[in-house]
Order: C-alpha cells, then sequence, then structure tokens
C-alpha cells in the first residue's frame, strides 16, 4: 500500500510517499481501506514537533478518515468487511490502509459522502463537545467565534446555528467574514480593523456575549473575554495565533463569567460513548441536510505538501480532504 510519511521533525519536515506492507488486523482491530483522509492545523504543527502529541518517527499525519472496512480481528463483534466507516485516530491516516481499534469507528450512512465523513471528526467533534458538552449552549443565546473561517471557526459557526444560537463571526478580512455569513453568521466583526471588545458589546446592546469560541488566542482572548456577560462562558479552544494569553483573572471575577478548556482530544479517550453520540448527532444533521461542511479542496496523496503548505499559509476556506 501506499503511505506518506514524515522522516525528519526538522525545519524541512520532509514528507515521503512510500510502499509499505499492508496492516493485518489484530485482536478488536479492523484494516480499513481509506477511501478520504483530512488534514487540519494540527498537521502543519505535528509534522514539526510542535504538537503537544510528538508520535515516532516515522509516521503519516492526518488523524481523521473515511472508508470501507477490509478485514477485521479476532473478537471484533460491530463491523464486517464492506461496512462505511469513519474514525478519529490522532495521527497515521494519510496512507491507503489503516488498522484501527474498533472502538474507534463510527458508521457511515449510505447518504453521506466519504469525503464530508472523513472530515467531520476532528473540527465539528471539537465544536459540538464544546458548545453541548462545556459549553452549556442554549437555543437564543449569542455566541462569538473567533478565527470564524478557519476549521474550528466554520464549525462554530454553523454548529451554534443549528443548536439556535445569534452567532457573531469575528474573524481578519472582510473575504474570510463573507464565507462565514454564508455559513450563517448573523453579524460580524473584523478584528483587522475594528475594536474587538467595543464591537461585540455594540452588537449586544452593551449585554455581552453569552458564549465565546476561541481558537485564537493571543491578544484577541482577553479583549472577548471582556466583552463577555454576565455568567458568559468563554472557551478557550487553541492558540492559533502562537501565543497563549495570560489572563488577568479579575475578569471571571467581576463578571461571574467562566472560562473553560476544551480538550476534545482527551474527551474522545474520556468518555467515547459520548465521542460516538456525537458523531450520530453530526451525521444526521448532514443526512438531514443541517449541516453542509465546506470542503475547501481535495489532493491526491501525492500532493499532501501542497495541501498542508496551504493550510499553513492560512489560505483554507473550510475542510481539506486527501485521497490515498
Amino acid at each position: 500500500m501506499k503511505a506518506c510519511l514524515c522522516m525528519s521533525l526538522d525545519k524541512s519536515a520532509e514528507l515521503e510517499i512510500v510502499d509499505l506492507p499492508d496492516p493485518e488486523p489484530g485482536p478488536n482491530e479492523v484494516v480499513v481501506r481509506v477511501e478520504a483522509c483530512a488534514l487540519n492545523f494540527f498537521d502543519t504543527l505535528i509534522i514539526r514537533a510542535k504538537y503537544q502529541y510528538k508520535p515516532d518517527l516515522p509516521f503519516s499525519p492526518s488523524a481523521e478518515c473515511a472508508g470501507v472496512v477490509e478485514s477485521i480481528g479476532a473478537d471484533v463483534t460491530g463491523f464486517q468487511p464492506g461496512d462505511r466507516v469513519m474514525a478519529y485516530i490522532c495521527w497515521g491516516a494519510a496512507r491507503e490502509k489503516v488498522r484501527v481499534p474498533e472502538n474507534l469507528l463510527v458508521p457511515i450512512p449510505d447518504d453521506v459522502s466519504f469525503d464530508i465523513a472523513a472530515g467531520l471528526s476532528v473540527t465539528y467533534g471539537t465544536t459540538l463537545h464544546a458548545f453541548k458538552d462545556r459549553g452549556d449552549l442554549k437555543p437564543g443565546e449569542t455566541v462569538a467565534v473567533l478565527g470564524a473561517s478557519g476549521g474550528v471557526g466554520q464549525a462554530a459557526v454553523e454548529i451554534a446555528t443549528i443548536m439556535g444560537a445569534n452567532v457573531i463571526a469575528c474573524a481578519s478580512s472582510q473575504e474570510k467574514l463573507e464565507f462565514a455569513k454564508r455559513l450563517g453568521a448573523s453579524h460580524t466583526v473584523d478584528y483587522s480593523t475594528q475594536p474587538l471588545k467595543d464591537s461585540l458589546k455594540d452588537l449586544t446592546n452593551g449585554k455581552g456575549i453569552d458564549v465565546v469560541y476561541d481558537p485564537v488566542g493571543g491578544d484577541l482572548a482577553e479583549q472577548a473575554l471582556r466583552a463577555t456577560a454576565w455568567e458568559g462562558r468563554f472557551l478557550v479552544i487553541g492558540f492559533a495565533a502562537g501565543e497563549i494569553p495570560k489572563i488577568p483573572l479579575n475578569l471571571p471575577l467581576l463578571k461571574s463569567c467562566d472560562i473553560r478548556g476544551v480538550f476534545w482530544g482527551a474527551a474522545v479517550d474520556r468518555d467515547p460513548d459520548g465521542h460516538r453520540a456525537n458523531m450520530r448527532q453530526l451525521l444526521d444533521w448532514v443526512k438531514d441536510g443541517k449541516l453542509k461542511p465546506h470542503i475547501h479542496a481535495t489532493y491526491p496523496l501525492e500532493q499532501i505538501s501542497d495541501a498542508l503548505e496551504q493550510i499553513a499559509a492560512r489560505k483554507v476556506l473550510g475542510k481539506v480532504i486527501v485521497h490515498p
């Protein structure tokens, strides 16, 4: 089988397409023929040892995939060869076949494409977990989404809208904000030209934001926290700006608001049943036409380096899919 392997962790982040033996399933494992895998921003970090997970070399990037069960190991009871499945596996999906523990697989309905299913786990899984399990988002509340055109930002605009929230999309250009409006945002803030805190306050008539969704960090985090409402919730998703902010703790005291961490990857391990329930919810929304994930581009496996460069340069609006 063909596989993309990261061979070094220096600045070059050397990726090679190599031939490897086909995997064989062990007990409680399934071999999946990968029809599509997805790339995320953290893939640009993991290949340079800048992410919290640091796999041993060589390894394949891509944490999420969709495909068809090819073979099953002993004690596998929930799947059979030919089943359509999706999985989140931390890394290793950028190859033609992958060995996956049975408990990480989620069935895909026949009317959901492999490309769409491959890109649901990380960005949409993170976001549904953030709003439902961590943010206690209620219909009618106001959500501010920072980095609203990126992978998780796009998902946040869409899912908050589906959940009945009033969404304010915040991004660094009018092009990105127009994209967010097409996804369902009611209002927008260009924080490259507008003061974020004042703009969010103005858009809520001084009340403030019920739930802030922040995958950006940096200087924007404190501005958004200062714009939260009484008993608001500030969701810490990540730090795409590259800087982990230092928040004055008097701010949550004065607003009686919460700062809540969202570590989706750990939540998948700690609550696999909850993860599978969230995946089923996302697939149902796709099947019913409520959720329509935008795919920015698809690439063959041989062009995965080009795809990662586009993500690193922040030129991507939506998901990037690779076909092994």
